[in-house]
């Protein structure tokens, strides 16, 4: 199921967007790199409306020097998804969109069904920061990265800006008031986190589990922060599972490994 390319104007942006398939909306947002979908989203939209969306200040768009905190974006991708004519919807996010997800979630408890966060940045080691060196990203984010199919050049230029963005607005590696936030969310979440992953280590993941009244926090084996791409199979299934039955999840509230 082929992925259309679109544009919506909101909150004073033109945002661009992916959108494939049929069913109950689900709202993805990428990680600091950009958008790039792969076949965990293709599996999704097999059974789900799935809308990627490119945050502004990402890709080809704009500079965006307005936005100033990642509530203030989630309230901007909150406004595009109105915009859509989406009223309820399950939220998505890797990294950097694992935070935005989190933060739209709590904003509009009314409207997102569930959230799933893949190795969300909402906290964080401390001072932890992706490298900037292509070659060096491509090791940190991959548990195998000679496993990967080749892959065009990156666009220095971009990834420059997205990243800077990315870590302009993103927050510190605690925030006091998202966390704050997390304590009254109603919205059920699962959290994946990957095995391998260097950037958003496996114990970050009891921190979810204390501070979100309803969660999940589960662990993907042999992936790295990109689990995504490494394991999409393993990541369909359980996330699928979750946004199907939330409260009768196949996977207990305790943590485990899927997929072994």
């Amino acid at each position: 199921m082929a992925f259309q390319e679109k544009f919506v104007e909101a909150d004073g942006f033109r945002i661009r967007y992916l959108e494939a398939g049929n069913g109950d909306p689900l709202i993805w947002f990428h990680g600091g790199g950009g958008l790039q979908l792969n076949k965990m989203h293709d599996l999704l939209a097999e059974k789900h409306r799935v809308v990627g969306f490119e945050c502004p200040g990402f890709g080809e768009s704009p500079v965006n020097e307005r936005t100033k905190s990642m509530a203030e974006l989630a309230g901007t991708m909150g406004k595009a998804i109105a915009t859509l004519g989406i009223d309820k919807f399950s939220v998505s996010g890797i990294s950097f969109g694992g935070k935005l997800a989190l933060w739209t979630a709590i904003l509009n408890p009314d409207k997102v069904t569930a959230a799933v966060l893949f190795a969300p940045a909402a906290i964080r080691p401390e001072n932890t920061r992706p490298p900037m060196d292509p070659a060096q990203l491509r090791n940190m984010l991959y548990a195998h990265p000679e496993r990967l199919p080749p892959m065009p050049p990156p666009n220095p230029e971009l990834i420059k800006k997205s990243i800077g963005f990315a870590l302009r607005i993103i927050g510190p590696d605690r925030d006091a008031e998202l966390e704050a936030r997390m304590k009254e969310c109603k919205v059920p979440v699962l959290v994946l986190l990957g095995t391998e992953d260097r950037l958003i280590p496996t114990t970050i993941g009891r921190h979810y589990r204390e501070l979100l009244p309803d969660s999940h926090v589960v662990m993907v084996y042999d992936a790295a922060h990109a689990l995504d791409v490494e394991r999409p199979e393993a990541c369909f299934a359980v996330a699928d599972d979750f946004l199907a039955r939330q409260d009768k999840f196949v996977v207990s509230n305790e943590r485990g490994v899927i997929f072994p």
